[in-house]
């Protein structure tokens, strides 16, 4: 994990990871963190019932994707 991210920085890509019309591309380009860097931060974050909630909603989500 980026050591480099502050709480404020972590606190948005959070909500960005909740909100449904963001994909993770977006928290990519403006934090530099990927897919599976984001699961991670949402995996140590956030408590196991939100987190097995998240997973849950995002999980084969094509919103969460940029549109190719």
């Amino acid at each position: 994990m980026d050591n480099k991210l502050n709480k404020a920085d972590i606190s948005r890509i959070i909500e960005m990871a909740w909100q449904d019309e963001i994909p993770f591309e977006a928290i990519e380009f403006q934090f530099g963190l990927g897919e599976k860097e984001v699961i991670s931060l949402m995996r140590s974050e956030l408590k196991r019932s939100s987190f097995e909630m998240w997973r849950k909603r995002v999980t084969g989500r094509r919103s969460k994707h940029a549109r190719t």
